[in-house]
């Protein structure tokens, strides 16, 4: 009995490939750069599914609860961090997906690993180690021709090296996740072919062609999920009256619907709730609507309705094959500006900004500087992919001199520090700059607790 009870992955693999549409990528297709030798035979799991697992159980997936989406996450329960955002998209993706008949595995493992090469405090704390590594930052200066060579930092393709190369899966660098998980990490958001970034592999990304369907169902949800929830934390937290927010045209939109459900009346907490459930709402049937109309023409012009039919075109495809309609893009991009002006570029989040680039150009003089600040393991890097020797081995009297003559001229030093700190949460960045800037006699050392 137990025979038919239990599906074994050939037969979910089947059962998948009835249920999808031509357009989507089969578990079956998964491919690794690494090969997939050393799955376990007995694993039930599909291909997707061990990649989605082993993303929600690496050290960087943990650390998103305490890095900041758009507001300091530690100063109230209810704001939205890192993680509680990655959890957004990958729910929002998954619906558009099921609604499409595309991989729902596949979407969601892109979905909780498109950020987790993100710094912490927010946007900002990418935008400061990019003018860092790219010697444009006074306040943490690089030798010149150490930030000619040391390139420049995008969090889509610092996630892209974290799974490639700083988590570690079965005693090997990265995770060893498929090629169609990393493509869509990557290309979540804009994404070049020759941008200054070290990458261990491009091998399996496809960058001159546009990203595949479940990769693009995962870049919409991150919109959408950014900006609904943006906006509910800067009405929550007092930056922008609700009152404003119901002029918006996408608030007179939602209000029409909801008829008299929507009363003026109702307190604010409630009306809030019914606009921005109804944002979500209607921009994922949109999303649905307007990417069915696209994915039926292609099928028209290349006259597919297998997945055999369907494979030669699949590079064919546009970038923007899953899409807004051209009525819902226009009202999109009203909230997005609207949430600018009042949200992120609000004082209190401004006043966050000024304090992440003082902690974070902070902690890069610091390493970069004294490296003998840095947790023992990012010396062991050093040492294994760089080939330097061990500061701690060294006598004290040799260490400034190796560190002028070798660290000091290595980007991929630099490179080692970035990493360090782009892996930092909000709250252990906050606690290295006090123990290295503000020393007190009460404090600890958190270096390597992390």
């Amino acid at each position: 009995m137990r025979d038919r009870i239990v599906r074994r992955p050939a037969q979910l693999e089947r059962l998948e490939d009835e249920r999808l549409a031509p357009y989507a990528i089969r578990s079956a297709e998964a491919t690794f750069r690494r090969g997939d030798d050393r799955q376990p035979s007995d694993d039930i799991r599909l291909a997707f599914q061990r990649d989605r697992d082993r993303i929600l159980h690496s050290r960087a997936f943990r650390r998103l609860k305490h890095k900041t989406q758009v507001f300091v996450p530690h100063l109230a329960d209810h704001r939205r961090t890192r993680l509680t955002h990655t959890l957004e998209v990958s729910q929002i993706g998954r619906t558009i997906a099921r609604a499409l008949g595309l991989n729902e595995d596949l979407v969601e493992a892109i979905g909780l690993g498109h950020d987790l090469g993100h710094t912490a405090f927010g946007h900002t704390g990418e935008t400061i180690l990019d003018e860092i590594l790219r010697g444009a930052c006074p306040e943490a200066p690089l030798p010149p021709d150490v930030a000619a060579r040391a390139g420049a930092f995008k969090h889509s393709y610092q996630s892209l090296r974290v799974v490639d190369l700083l988590e570690e899966h079965s005693g090997h660098p990265g995770l060893d996740l498929s090629d169609q998980v990393r493509e869509g990490i990557l290309k979540h958001t804009r994404w070049r072919i020759r941008f200054p970034f070290p990458l261990p592999s491009t091998e399996g990304l496809s960058l001159d062609r546009p990203c595949h369907l479940e990769g693009q169902v995962v870049a919409m949800a991150d919109e959408i999920a950014q900006q609904t929830h943006d906006l509910e934390d800067g009405v929550r937290v007092g930056s922008v009256q609700l009152e404003r927010v119901e002029q918006l045209r996408i608030a007179q939109v939602i209000r029409s619907q909801l008829g008299t459900a929507y009363d003026p009346s109702a307190p604010a907490r409630t009306r809030q709730s019914l606009l921005i459930r109804g944002m979500i709402r209607l921009f994922v049937t949109d999303v649905i609507e307007a990417s069915e109309l696209m994915l039926v023409r292609l099928a028209e012009r290349f006259r597919f309705t297998t997945r055999a039919e369907y494979l030669p075109h699949a590079r064919a495809i546009s970038q923007t094959t899953i899409r807004f309609s051209r009525p819902t893009a226009e009202l999109f991009s009203e909230l997005k500006r609207f949430i600018y002006r009042f949200i992120i570029n609000h004082p209190q989040v401004n006043r966050q900004d000024w304090r992440a680039r003082k902690v974070i150009t902070g902690l890069f003089r610091a390493f970069w500087l004294s490296p003998l600040n840095l947790p023992s393991d990012v010396l062991h890097r050093a040492t294994s992919e760089l080939g330097f020797v061990y500061l701690r081995d060294l006598p004290q009297r040799s260490v400034a001199a190796e560190v002028a003559s070798r660290y000091h001229s290595s980007p991929g030093f630099a490179r080692l520090v970035a990493d360090h700190i782009a892996g930092m949460s909000d709250r252990f960045a906050l606690e290295e700059y006090g123990s290295l800037e503000q020393p007190s006699p009460d404090q600890r050392f958190v270096g390597d607790l992390r």
